[in-house]
């Protein structure tokens, strides 16, 4: 699952995972973890925190391994892409009238070019080409909302 953190994200994680490796032998203290998330814009409740916790410290000896805290990061990322691909296809669905999981070339360029952080002409004519619309102009966004998380 590490593998799956880019190159730049494992320095991170592991940057900032050093800077509470006091004693330098690759592990934080248990009651650190939350702190360590939060650092990195990952805030855990309470809750999760404490079954995180008590799923990674297996030994009971109140640390984390920091190969621990790095597929616990790969695994939240993961997460994260799932959360924004789902809120992405809620709303094609609301521009998708009958259903069918496609919304039409000029519809996808008319929503990025007039919602949200509005894209210019030429970057909105540029997603369309990406999108890859079909012979009848429709685009399927359910693959393009996977093509743009993955981006």
């Amino acid at each position: 699952m590490v593998e799956k953190l880019s190159r730049k994200d494992q320095e991170k994680y592991q940057d900032v995972f050093a800077l509470f490796d006091k004693n330098e032998d690759d592990t934080i203290a248990t009651k650190e973890l939350g702190t360590v998330m939060r650092l990195l814009r990952r805030d855990p409740t309470e809750a999760e925190l404490q079954e995180i916790i008590k799923e990674l410290d297996t030994e009971g000896n109140e640390t984390i391994r920091c190969s621990q805290f790095l597929k616990l990061m790969a695994e939240r990322k993961k997460d994260d892409k799932q959360d924004s691909e789902d809120e992405l296809v809620a709303a094609f669905k609301v521009f998708d009238k009958d259903g069918n999981g496609f919304i039409s070339a000029t519809e996808l360029r008319h929503i990025m070019t007039n919602l949200g952080e509005k894209l210019t002409d030429e970057e909105a004519d540029e997603m369309v080409r990406e999108a890859g619309a079909n012979s009848e102009g429709k685009i399927n966004y359910l693959d393009f909302a996977k093509y743009i998380v993955s981006k």
